[in-house]
């Protein structure tokens, strides 16, 4: 072949291609309830948690791995919420030295998982999560020293499993009441100061990395035997604020002695999943975000009710949405939805789903994987890959879920958005964005936004109607880049198949 026409075969594919544009590297900040990456555009991230939860506690273990990376990133995630155990970190309590043993090889393996994440620019939370407290209550988490006091001698009844559990164990309850008077195991060492000093680890361990979301501090605390007068919209103002919100702030004061740069996440109680306000305050620290997850009973209670029919939900889903965003008004926090939709109710999933384009929060919906998990409902229930130690593909894929969830919407927006949404019957997409950051500020041309355009939902190829800017990446591309006019204020984009298929189920 002439050399010529490979050459002009090669610059025409550039023109095509516009100017390049990388996913956001970081490191990520915000600007009140907005993420944003290192050039100031608002990111919005949409993604899966992936916990392992039995064994090593290693997701690699479970089979997590390049296959699944290359899956997420082709279906448009851009985000994992991974999953840390305490017990996985730190088994054991300190030696004759006095000093903590923690797990080299246990923190290695889940460094190697970000940084592969990171190589698929998937961004990572690393979580530390629990359920039940430990696996004495039929959970996981808090190593076995972490159990103290009357929490250790008291009958582990009855076993009604997750989430029961947490309303009618009381040895599971006093375990909280301990951690959160930070009393001490039999080393000596106050429960709370141990868990900062392991976070502290953590932090040391990853920070500067690429593609890092930040930290977050502990999967929704529960309250312990003060639950009862959680109950209620209000919440537990004066747990919020005489407990849980010193006990996050011990927690960033460890971790900033280490990283001054990432995002660290704090949460609310479990009860505001749910509706329940919360009262925790600012934490004082400008590169804070607000994790919460968002349930309705009737996920967690099958058969009981029809969680969407009549808008049961609903009243729950505004609460708890509404209640987000008045945090992020009163201390100017990130917001982030870090669990969602642990069903197979598509119903469920698409609502949560359609609720968050509305008040445009990113997300990590529950659970990638089954992965073994040993407070889960059902082999393929929760999961949309059932065993990650096979391929993604075929029978190990729930693509109905698949098809709910990985769904258009702007990763990148350089300028701030006003609305997107995405009605999944006719795949059609629209968004509005300005041209001025949550900072007041106009970026550079070359700035580009980046909506990305799901495969499930366009094979065919799509059509575009755009003002306030024009389309430089190449045509039928997976991820569209708008390049802003000189002038433009505002920018529209309608985004809709080239030939109308009926929807899938």
């Amino acid at each position: 072949m002439d050399r010529r026409w490979v050459l002009a075969g090669l610059a025409a594919c550039l023109t095509l291609a516009g100017p390049a544009e990388a996913a956001p590297k970081g490191p990520l900040s915000h600007e009140g309830r907005w993420i944003t990456d290192n050039r100031g555009r608002v990111v919005t991230l949409h993604g899966w948690n992936v916990v392992y939860k039995v064994g090593s506690y290693r997701p690699a273990d479970a089979g997590f791995g390049a296959n699944d990376m290359r899956f997420l990133r082709r279906h448009g995630f851009n985000t994992v919420r991974l999953g840390i155990i305490q017990n996985g970190v730190e088994p054991k309590l300190p030696g004759a030295d006095g000093k903590p043993r923690y797990k080299r090889q246990y923190l290695r393996s889940i460094a190697q998982t970000q940084r592969q994440l990171g190589q698929h620019d998937i961004h990572t939370l690393l979580d530390v999560h629990q359920d039940l407290y430990n696996e004495r209550f039929q959970g996981e988490g808090f190593p076995d020293w972490a159990v103290v006091g009357d929490a250790r001698t008291l009958p582990a009844a009855p076993q009604q499993g997750f989430p029961a559990n947490y309303l009618v164990m009381l040895a599971l309850n006093r375990a909280f009441d301990h951690f959160w008077a930070n009393d001490a195991d039999t080393a000596g060492r106050p429960l709370q100061n141990s868990f900062a000093a392991m976070w502290r680890r953590i932090a040391r361990r990853f920070r500067g990395r690429s593609h890092l979301l930040g930290y977050n501090i502990l999967n929704e605390p529960w309250p312990g035997t003060a639950f009862p007068t959680c109950i209620s919209t209000i919440g537990c103002p004066l747990f919020d604020t005489l407990t849980l919100e010193p006990f996050t702030e011990r927690v960033i004061a460890a971790i900033r002695a280490v990283d001054r740069r990432a995002l660290v996440w704090y949460a609310p109680l479990l009860l505001f999943d749910f509706g329940a306000d919360t009262s925790h305050g600012n934490t004082g620290d400008a590169r804070a975000g607000f994790a919460f997850n968002m349930y309705c009973l009737g996920d967690v209670l099958p058969g009981e009710l029809d969680p969407i029919a009549g808008g049961v939900c609903d009243v729950g889903y505004g609460l708890t949405l509404g209640n987000a965003e008045t945090q992020s008004q009163q201390t100017g926090d990130a917001l982030l939805m870090t669990e969602f939709a642990a069903t197979d109710d598509l119903a469920v999933v698409e609502r949560v789903a359609e609720l968050a384009d509305q008040q445009m929060i990113g997300w990590q919906q529950w659970h990638y994987c089954d992965c073994d998990d040993p407070t889960t409902t059902g082999t393929g229930v929760q999961s949309l890959v059932s065993d990650p130690r096979k391929p993604p593909r075929g029978q190990n894929v729930s693509r109905a879920k698949l098809k709910v969830s990985s769904r258009p919407y702007p990763r990148l927006v350089s300028g701030t958005p006003v609305a997107y949404s995405f009605h999944r019957p006719t795949r059609r997409f629209e968004l509005s964005y300005s041209t001025t950051t949550p900072a007041g500020k106009r970026l550079g041309r070359r700035a580009l936004t980046e909506v990305f355009v799901p495969p499930v939902h366009y094979r065919r190829g799509y059509r575009l109607q755009v003002t306030g800017a024009r389309v430089v990446s190449r045509r039928g591309a997976r991820v569209l880049k708008l390049k802003r006019g000189r002038r433009a204020k505002m920018v529209t984009l309608t985004l809709g198949p080239r030939r109308l298929r009926p929807a899938s189920p």
